[in-house]
Order: C-alpha cells, then sequence, then structure tokens
C-alpha cells in the first residue's frame, strides 16, 4: 500500500512523496478517505488543507480549504514576537489568516490576552478554532476596524503577515497558492507593500508606549517597510533569517 501511494504521488510531482504519503495515511480514516485524499493532492490541493492540519513552532494549526497556509519562514516572526511579549501583554495579530501566529504566541504565553482579525470570514472562523480554547477573540473585518475601540493605546504587541506579494508576481506564484489559497491573502498591491502601509499609518494609535509593531516582508521589500516604519515615528530596525530566509521588520512606539 505505502509504495502504491508513493508512487502516485510521485507521478504527480509530489517532491516529498514518502514523507506525504505517510502523512496521509496516518491522517486517513477509510481507504476510500485515503484514495480520495491522494486525489486531492495530485490535483495540486495543499498537503495542508487536505489533512486539515499545518505545522508551525511545534505546534499543529488547523488549516481550512482557501485558508491560507502558514510557511515556515513565519516561524522567524513568531520568534521576535515571542521574544518581547511579557505575562499580561495585549497582543493583537492582524492579517491573522489561521490564527497561526496569534495561537502560539498564546500557548507559549499564557498571561497574555490575545486579539485577532481578518478580512476574511472563512479565515476568522478557522482562527476561533485556534485560538478561542486559548482565550484569544478573532473578528472579522478590516484589520483594525472590528477590534475593540478599548485597545486604543494599549496594545503591547502588534505582528501582521500581512499579503506583501506584488500584484503582477501573483502569477508566478506556485500553483497551490495561486489556485487554493483566497488571493485576498496574497494581493499586496502594486508593489506587494499596500496592506502593510495602512497596517503601519494606524500602529500609533493602537500600539501603548513601548509597544512593538512587527511584519514579515521580503529582503527587497525591507528597505520600503523600514522607511515607512520611521515615516510614522517608530524606532525600527530589521532582522533576518539565513535559515528560514525569513525577514522581518520591527518598530517601537517612543515611550515619551
Amino acid at each position: 500500500m505505502f509504495s502504491t501511494v508513493v508512487f502516485r504521488l510521485r507521478s504527480a510531482g509530489c517532491v516529498y512523496a514518502e514523507e506525504e504519503a505517510r502523512l496521509l495515511m496516518d491522517e486517513a480514516e477509510t481507504p476510500a478517505q485515503l484514495d480520495a485524499m491522494i486525489n486531492e493532492r495530485m490535483a495540486g490541493y495543499p498537503l495542508e488543507q487536505i489533512v486539515g492540519w499545518a505545522e508551525l513552532c511545534g505546534f499543529r494549526i488547523e488549516v481550512d480549504p482557501d485558508v491560507f497556509v502558514p510557511r515556515r519562514r513565519t516561524e522567524f516572526l513568531v520568534a521576535q514576537a515571542a521574544n518581547i511579549i511579557r505575562p499580561g501583554d495585549i497582543a493583537v495579530d492582524l492579517c491573522c489568516g489561521s490564527g497561526a501566529v496569534g495561537a502560539i504566541l498564546a500557548a507559549s504565553h499564557e498571561d497574555i490576552q490575545l486579539y485577532a482579525s481578518d478580512i476574511d470570514p472563512k479565515a476568522v472562523q478557522c482562527a476561533r478554532r485556534n485560538i478561542d480554547a486559548l482565550g484569544g477573540h478573532a473578528y472579522q473585518g478590516d484589520l483594525y476596524e472590528p477590534l475593540p475601540e478599548t485597545l486604543r493605546g494599549s496594545v503591547n504587541v502588534l505582528v501582521a503577515n500581512a499579503p506583501y506579494v506584488p500584484t503582477d508576481a501573483i502569477g508566478l506564484l506556485s500553483a497551490e497558492a495561486r489556485l487554493h489559497e483566497d488571493r485576498i491573502a496574497l494581493d499586496g498591491g502594486k508593489d506587494g507593500l499596500d496592506i502593510q502601509r495602512r497596517v503601519a499609518a494606524g500602529a500609533p494609535n493602537w500600539l501603548a508606549p513601548g509597544g512593538y509593531l512587527l511584519v514579515e516582508t521580503s529582503d527587497r521589500q525591507a528597505p520600503l517597510s523600514l522607511a515607512t516604519f520611521t515615516e510614522i515615528g517608530l524606532l525600527s530596525r530589521v532582522v533576518r533569517s539565513s535559515e528560514l530566509e525569513s525577514t522581518v521588520v520591527m518598530g517601537m512606539k517612543p515611550k515619551t
């Protein structure tokens, strides 16, 4: 059975056919379900959406069909936020998607207050399953708009894995992302930074003095992201992980 599953996956172009075969066989409850899952994978559906979860930072995050799949490079964003956050802090996960970043922060720091938002109702439904049990709250709406007004000026850590793929580059993405993740979770506008600029523009109104804004971006876009942070008055810097090929821009609201 295993060799047959591997053969079918490899014939469809799956590079890690052996690993995927083991995972699908572990997750399937019946032969019919396994066959259906294999067919979906051969048709190009993301493995994570087929099995219903993705692993990030050692945590299992539920992922629904059409919802953005957390990438391993985002572990660097999580790590930078985790280094800053303190017990009792208020954390906000904007453009939360499945809620992966916020869920991991809440699971790793039990005393924080977690809020999340996303414009995509499918993503919010998924995020609620990932963060509700951790005491988090997920809201559907555009960036800050659905958040409780009581959070203004009191957020200690604001993370945003906002879409940052330039519109013209969407067609260059893998078919898995291009065809099976909502475009709204990928398209960052002409230079990829439209949503990120809006996140940054609103941040000073929501951050507490000494609070941080952290965003994932590309190495090429980092100078523009850094300039945006600096223009709104955040004390900012760029940090990079060569291992994860990840770039994060972080900025602190001055304490005085």
